[in-house]
């Protein structure tokens, strides 16, 4: 598994597993914890999910996946409703989704996205929680370039990750977002890596497929990784899926795939608002 550095020296997985509409339906419980421990068996051992997923539905079935000694080879991130951002609202928000997931530390700690908190008390509950051991790392989700300029003004130096959407089609992060993030050793971790399923079979991605024998929606997953700052987290429910994705990070996509799909999807010229699903 190749693994990606976090800004203190911390390694983890480029290519994870999301949990977003996971754990609502009992139905399709079983199913999705397959899935989940297939692809940490494969070496997919960041997970992310949120409070906010299934109103801590998903982090409840993660409970069941991490059972029997699992939790200590997994990378455990969550992510705290911008409403619960404040000091004491945070630590309550944390308390609860550990109590869910059955775990007495998170590995990374994320706003879920940006509400009237001020920055500076964020931080400062993000740090006491680091300090009393309830989290290893905290960073954002869903901000901005002037956002992490606001952010590390408030003193949010500590911020280790900022997960946003991205991926071929959605390449407004490249214009200004990412560059900021790299320069400061700062991974973006890609959330909806495949557009959800719903990126274009055909055309340019159907092309570079047909070439490397593969599916179309590999080749977007490839793309998103061939960044060796960028953490994937797609969502599989089936061992197959999983199989998929985890084949699609041995991909090596060559000059000529790249400006193929630059066609199709070319890169930002200017600023975009960042987008949101």
């Amino acid at each position: 598994m190749r693994e990606v550095t976090l800004p203190d020296g911390t390694k983890v997985p480029a290519l994870g597993q999301g949990t977003w509409r996971m754990g609502e339906q009992a139905s399709r419980a079983a199913d999705e914890i397959a899935a989940l421990r297939e692809g940490i068996a494969l070496g997919m051992t960041l997970i992310d999910t949120a409070e906010m997923y299934g109103d801590g539905g998903s982090e409840t079935m993660l409970s069941e996946v991490l059972k029997g000694g699992v939790r200590d080879g997994v990378y455990l991130v969550s992510k705290a409703y911008p409403q619960n951002a404040s000091r004491g609202r945070l630590e309550r928000a944390c308390e609860a989704s550990l109590k869910r997931l059955g775990t007495d530390r998170l590995d990374m700690y994320l706003l879920h996205w940006r509400g009237g908190t001020p920055l500076d008390e964020t931080v400062e509950g993000m740090e006491a929680l680091r300090r009393a051991g309830k989290i290893r790392h905290w960073g954002v989700s869903n901000f901005d370039a002037d956002d992490m300029d606001e952010l590390f003004e408030a003193g949010g130096e500590g911020c280790a990750t900022n997960q946003v959407l991205y991926n071929l089609a959605r390449r407004g992060p490249e214009f200004d977002l990412a560059p900021e993030l790299k320069a400061r050793s700062i991974p973006l971790m890609a959330y909806s890596p495949v557009e959800q399923g719903r990126l274009p079979k055909t055309g340019a991605l159907a092309s570079v497929a047909q070439r490397h024998g593969v599916s179309p929606l590999q080749i977007a997953l490839a793309w998103v990784l061939r960044s060796p700052d960028v953490i994937a987290i797609p969502k599989a429910t089936s061992l197959a899926h999983v199989k998929e994705n985890r084949a699609a990070l041995d991909l090596r996509l060559t000059a000529e795939d790249l400006a193929e799909l630059d066609g199709q999807f070319p890169p930002p010229q200017r600023k975009r608002p960042l987008e949101m699903i």
